[in-house]
This record gives structure tokens, sequence and C-alpha cells, in this order.
């Protein structure tokens, strides 16, 4: 057999690799409730209507060709003017590039700034990619603790204590995927200032930055004083068009990572360019009226609140209230009681016991992620009650 590379094996991603067991029962004829995936399209959200019809008429005007490989002038202008106008942060057009989704830029990034055994630290638990490229490259995610009891808010000191010669960034998602945790400015001035004593970038994902419930979302970068700073961003989560696959990444810094910066941009040009008519529809997406933003909000607020309470109400399980985005990460209080090795077995049983989709928690963190799961509160309430019924009962029988 012809051997794949040494690097591929590695490649495990925790949010697709359940979905291969749930397929296998829904080739059965098994219905499956998906409180899995992060993907609002999957339940009752859909794209604005102004947005679809951009994309439409850009296909008819012609733009169907490749567009610069840092993506299309008025789609960066109108980053740059979201940005001036929400964050009080300048950006010039070459400090912007768009990307295949939020996950090319990080790919994009890590491949320019990481060598074998570089270190980057991430939060504990996080979004798997940060981990799986890193690795893919030859390097280290150290990951940070992140306070269950203090809302999965970082620990600064851990953070702190981490940094070694070899940490080449440290990186916020803020809000937070899996938590929810929204962060203070405290918080990030916090990390800020650690970064700035060991001349290390901040990378900050701010993809979930209008989904919040509670408080506001500061950008880091509108924080930082003289810290480099790396965002992304993009229209999958607020715009509600994931499929789409826009994403961008915004260099702020006063020089310091012209070089890394270079590096990413050549590596955009080798990879072509993003999708050119979703590049135009986005456009609109961000310079139009926000109007669905408000009422995305308010429904998830009501499915947040209700999962919240839910969740508690179920034994052996306990879950600390999220502030942002759209993803809750209960404790699985019961996961030795219960007979579990660990909590991938206990979302599997789960699965086949009661057909109810979770992702496991060791997934996002082998460390701080354990004995948990992360679950969306994405779907109408009626689907969650039907989901955390069949998780309860299933619980009440087999922890007693």
């Amino acid at each position: 057999m012809i051997q794949a590379s040494k690097r591929s094996h590695g490649i495990s991603y925790a949010i697709r690799e359940v979905v291969v067991p749930a397929a296998k029962l829904e080739k059965k004829g098994i219905k499956i409730l998906h409180l899995n995936i992060g993907d609002p399209i999957k339940y009752d959200f859909d794209t604005p209507k102004h947005i679809k019809k951009a994309l439409y008429e850009a296909a008819e005007k012609g733009y169907n060709g490749y567009t610069p490989s840092e993506g299309c002038l008025e789609l960066r202008e109108a980053i740059a003017e979201r940005e001036r106008k929400r964050n009080k942060v300048s950006y010039e057009l070459e400090d912007i590039c768009v990307t295949t989704g939020v996950t090319e830029a990080l790919q994009i990034f890590l491949n320019a700034t990481l060598n074998p055994n570089d270190e980057l630290l991430v939060p504990g638990p996080t979004y798997p990619q940060y981990s799986l490229i890193t690795r893919f490259n030859d390097a280290y995610p150290i990951p940070y603790q992140t306070s269950e009891n203090n809302g999965w808010q970082p620990d600064i000191e851990d953070i702190r204590k981490k940094i070694s010669r070899n940490t080449k960034g440290i990186v916020i998602i803020n809000p937070n995927n899996p938590t929810g945790a929204l962060y203070p400015p405290k918080i990030i001035k916090d990390i800020l200032n650690i970064a700035g004593e060991h001349n290390i970038p901040v990378i900050s994902d701010e993809i979930y930055d209008d989904i919040v419930f509670e408080g506001k979302q500061y950008s880091t970068a509108s924080l930082a004083k003289d810290v480099p700073v790396i965002t992304f961003n993009g229209i999958s989560k607020v715009h509600l068009a994931p499929g789409w696959r826009i994403g961008y990444a915004m260099f702020h810094h006063s020089g310091e990572l012209s070089e890394i910066q270079s590096a990413f941009m050549r590596i955009a040009r080798s990879r072509l360019c993003a999708n050119s008519v979703c590049q135009y529809a986005a456009i609109q997406a961000l310079k139009k009226p926000q109007n669905h933003i408000m009422e995305m909000n308010r429904k998830l607020r009501e499915r947040r609140d209700f999962s919240y309470k839910r969740l508690n109400e179920i034994p052996g399980i306990s879950t600390i209230k999220p502030q942002g985005a759209f993803y809750i990460f209960p404790r699985i209080d019961a996961l030795k009681k219960g007979g579990w090795r660990d909590d991938k077995e206990f979302v599997l049983d789960i699965l086949r016991e009661t057909h109810v989709l979770l992702v496991h928690g060791s997934g996002f963190c082998p460390i701080y992620g354990k004995e948990h799961f992360r679950a969306v509160f994405l779907p109408p309430i009626e689907t969650l009650e039907k989901a955390f019924e069949k998780i309860e009962q299933f619980m009440k029988k087999r922890v007693k």
C-alpha cells in the first residue's frame, strides 16, 4: 500500500469526526438530532435576502473570474470601514487579506510563522484547527488554562508561566469557541501586556464578535498600543453565510510583523484567491443594514437561556452560562459514576442510545476540555427540548 504522509496521521477534527458514526445510523433510517456543528443554516436561520441578492447580481454582472489574491479592492475597503466604525482601528488596505474562511487565514498565517519545535499558546479548550495546523507544521500547541469556575476566562498567570523562548504567539478567541466566554477589556489587556513583554504577537479570532448576549465584545487590536495583533474575521457566523467561505486577516503593527505579513501574502498569491462572487456579495453584507443581527441574537439568547437551565436540570451534568457565540460546554459530573472511560465514549454512547449528536470536550483540548462536551443552541427550543429530554432519560437510567 502506498503510504500517506506522516503529518497526515495526526489529523483528527473532533467536530466532524463524530459525524461518521452518526451518518451510519442515518443510513439505517434513524433520525439524528444534531447539536454538534456551528452552522446556523442547518437550523432555522437563513442568509439575509439582500446578501443572497448581491451574490446573484455579482454573477450576472460578470464578476466570475479571479480577483486579486489579497481580495477585491471594494471588499477590503468595506472591511477597513467596518473596523474604523466598530472598533476605532485604522487599517491600510495592504494590511488586509481576504481568505477562504477564517480557517484558511489561520492556515496561511501559521504556515508563514511556525518552524519545527516552535510553540503557540492556545486557549484550553480551543477551536481544534489551532492545534491541528500547529502540529502539521511540526510545532507544538501549548494550551493555557481557562477557568471554568470563572466563566471560562483565561488564567493570566498560567499564560505567563507557559511563555518560553520558543513561543511564537498567543491566541485569543473572543467570544470563545467552544465555551461561549466573552473576555472583558482587562483580560485582553493583561494578555497584550504579556505579549508585549516577550515581543510576540497576539492572534485574535473574532468571527463571533457581534453575537453577544451580555456586555460588549472588544476588538483586541482596539486595546493594543504597541503590541502586534493579527485579527481573523469573516461573514460565516454574524452574517449567516458559513458555506460561502469568506474570511479575512488583518495585520495591526508598527513593522514587527513585516516579514511574516510578506510571507503571508506570498502564500496567499500561491493559492490564487478566495471565491470571487462571494467576495462581491460580502461587500453588501458589511455595508448594508445589520438588522438581522439583532433578531438572530434575540433568538439565540432565548435558546441559550433555555439550554443553560435545562442542562443544569439533568442529573450528572452541569454547565456555565455562555455570554456569546452559540455554544455551551457542560461538564459531565457523572462521568466516572456512569462507567464511561472518557468523554468521547460518553458522547458516542449518547449517540447510540438517544440519537443526539454532541462533540466530546477532549476534542477541543485533552487537558482542559476533558470530561465535558460541546453542544450548539442553534436549533429551535422545541428541538432542544426533545434532545435534552432524551439525554435526561438516558442519564437517569445510567446514573443512579
